[in-house]
């Protein structure tokens, strides 16, 4: 997949995850790379600008025999940013695959 679509949603697809729990940062690239192919260390600078932006904040909590893991949780602002790029993104989308649908029922 182009890297130039991925760089474009990944800060949302981790508001996303955040938006449905706390989460810690393995889990999070865990769970992203589920389902988009990311390369190792790609979250942690994502995490860092969110919460230097005022969208996250983070918290420690004891993990069962280890260290203390920090969670990540959004702020009322990103729920508020998510909520707003969420939608902004979905309309973009429609918009794109409505583009995208026209050029292939042309050409058939």
């Amino acid at each position: 997949m182009n890297s130039q679509y991925k760089k474009g949603v990944l800060e949302l697809c981790v508001l996303a995850l955040l938006s449905e729990r706390d989460c810690y940062g393995y889990e999070i690239s865990d769970r992203l790379s589920q389902s988009i192919d990311i390369a190792d260390g790609t979250v942690y600078p994502i995490l860092r600008k969110l919460k230097a932006d005022g969208l996250l904040t983070t918290y420690l909590q004891e993990a069962s025999g280890g260290p203390p893991r920090k969670y990540y949780k959004l702020t009322s602002l990103g729920a508020e940013s998510f909520a707003r790029d969420r939608a902004e993104y979905l309309e973009f989308a429609a918009a794109v695959q409505k583009l995208l649908e026209a050029d292939k029922n042309d050409k058939g």
